[in-house]
């Protein structure tokens, strides 16, 4: 905060405590010429008599003891703009020392898991409580709650694994990243007869019926363009993440329609790095509770 701001946060402040002051001290006095308090002509039935009474002594002292109290409060705790405050207090100091109060007390907490293999984490009910939470602040979002993951996401309940499931890989993928590329091909495949040629044989590679002559066809189209990726036999590559075609899930959808603007502009997916995002122990307990939900029998939190 700059001077200027400074001192217009300090006149504010100090109207406010001269138009209260003034406010009290003008109210509270009596002046020359001022009827008693019983002289106000209202009477009702006879003998009940309205009274202009002030208010009392030690209520007004109150006040003014409250006023005297505020602006030694603003002078200890520094509620003048940028000008330090006597007392060394500063809402930044504050939130630097709880800072590292709650940072000491999670680098504590993390300790025992630091370096730990994610199947190893996995075996461990309190490291999964606590890799669920993380999950849940962090992956939840795009993997869904229970990791069944949404259209473009892929379900970390499943066996399915693009990039690879065995925990070096898993943990790879969360701590590093992975970015996907899948190239537009219309043009490559020959033009949009070509693209139905390949779609109709990529559905066939997933075992369903599919015309006999386009998928002969899109056969000789995957060979040349799209086997270098997924493979001859459409079974992927984990290294590529390429997906496996032959396996009935797909990312995207499995309609005909989705196959073909799939091959037509392509497919660019990208998983972020944790690791700068939560520091290499939470990344690591976030992928064992990942991990974990493919497992046919995890540990239980």
């Amino acid at each position: 905060m700059n001077a200027a701001w400074s001192w217009f946060i300090i006149v504010l402040v100090v109207i406010n405590l001269a138009g209260i002051s003034f406010l009290l001290w003008w109210t509270g006095k009596r002046r020359p010429g001022d009827p008693a308090p019983e002289d106000t002509s209202h009477y009702w039935d006879g003998d009940i008599t309205e009274y202009n009474k002030p208010m009392p002594r030690w209520w007004i002292n109150s006040f003014w003891l409250t006023l005297i109290f505020g602006i030694g409060y603003f002078a200890w705790y520094g509620g003048f703009g940028s000008f330090g405050a006597f007392g060394g207090w500063s809402s930044r100091g504050e939130h630097a020392q709880d800072q590292a109060h709650w940072g000491a007390r999670l680098a504590a907490t993390l300790k025992p898991y630091a370096g730990q293999s994610i199947d190893a984490l996995a075996a461990d009910p309190a490291a999964l409580v606590i890799g669920r939470s993380i999950f849940a602040n962090t992956c939840a979002a795009c993997h869904g709650s229970s990791g069944q993951g949404a259209v473009g996401y892929p379900n970390l309940t499943d066996s399915i694994w693009h990039w690879g499931g065995s925990p070096d890989q898993v943990l790879a993928s969360v701590l590093n990243g992975r970015q996907a590329a899948m190239p537009a091909l219309g043009a490559a495949v020959g033009g949009e007869q070509g693209i139905r040629e390949l779609a109709v044989h990529v559905q066939a590679l997933a075992g369903e019926y599919a015309d006999p002559d386009l998928a002969a066809a899109g056969a000789a189209r995957f060979a040349g363009v799209c086997a270098a990726c997924h493979g001859p036999e459409g079974k992927g590559n984990a290294l590529l993440g390429a997906p496996d075609l032959t396996d009935r899930y797909t990312l995207y959808g499995n309609d005909a329609p989705t196959i073909r603007q799939i091959i037509r502009d392509g497919r660019n997916g990208q998983m972020p790095a944790h690791v700068a995002l939560l520091g290499e122990t939470r990344a690591r307990l976030a992928a064992a509770y990942a991990w974990s939900l493919s497992q046919p029998t995890p540990a239980k939190p």
